[in-house]
C-alpha cells in the first residue's frame, strides 16, 4: 500500500470488481476511449490481467481510494504494454466522474512515477494519451512528463500522443 496527501493506493482485491466494472463502463469516463466504456466480459478481462501482473511483478494497477471518505475513485499504476513492436512500462489511469477536477489524478501521476523510479528502479515511464484529451495531456506534463512522438495504436483514429519521462 501506498499513501500521497489525499489518497491511499493499494492492490486491487476481488471485491473491488463491481467499482472497477461501475467506473470503466461509464461513458464519461470512457469520452476519450476509442472502444468506449467496456462491457462486463471486457471489465472481467481486464480485471483479471491486472491482478495476474500483480502476481507476476508485484506491482500494476491500484485501487486509488480517497483519504477524506474511503471511497474507490479509480483504478490505475504502472504496467507492461505494447507500443507498436516494443513493449514499455506505461502509466494509466481512469477516475470516476465523481473525482474529476480536484487535482486527484496529478497527485497519483506523480506517486506512480516516484515508486517506478524509486520502488522498482525503473529509468523510464511512458504513457499513451488520446490527443483531445487535454485533461489528461495536462496531467502528465504536470507530472514532469515530456511528449516525445506519437503512436498509431487506433486504426483509422489520429495518433496517439505518447509521453516519457526519465529517472
Amino acid at each position: 500500500m501506498k499513501t500521497t496527501e489525499n489518497l491511499i493506493l493499494r492492490r486491487p482485491e476481488n471485491d473491488d470488481f463491481e467499482r472497477f466494472f461501475e467506473i470503466n463502463s461509464d461513458p464519461q469516463t470512457n469520452l476519450y476511449n476509442p472502444s468506449g466504456p467496456m462491457n462486463a466480459a471486457k471489465a472481467e478481462s481486464t480485471f483479471r490481467r491486472i491482478q495476474e501482473q500483480w502476481d507476476q511483478y508485484d506491482f500494476g494497477s491500484w485501487a486509488i481510494i480517497a483519504k477524506e471518505n474511503k471511497s474507490i475513485i479509480g483504478f490505475g499504476g504502472l504496467s507492461y504494454k505494447m507500443y507498436g513492436e516494443e513493449e514499455k512500462l506505461n502509466l494509466g489511469y481512469r477516475f470516476a466522474v465523481e473525482a474529476w477536477g480536484k487535482g486527484y489524478a496529478t497527485e497519483f501521476t506523480k506517486k506512480a512515477i516516484d515508486f517506478g523510479f524509486t520502488d522498482i528502479g525503473k529509468e523510464e515511464i511512458f504513457g499513451i494519451v488520446r490527443p483531445d484529451n487535454i485533461a489528461s495531456v495536462k496531467v502528465l506534463e504536470k507530472a514532469g512528463m515530456m511528449r516525445m512522438g506519437t503512436l498509431n495504436d487506433v486504426p483509422g483514429q489520429p495518433e496517439s500522443l505518447v509521453y516519457r519521462i526519465q529517472k
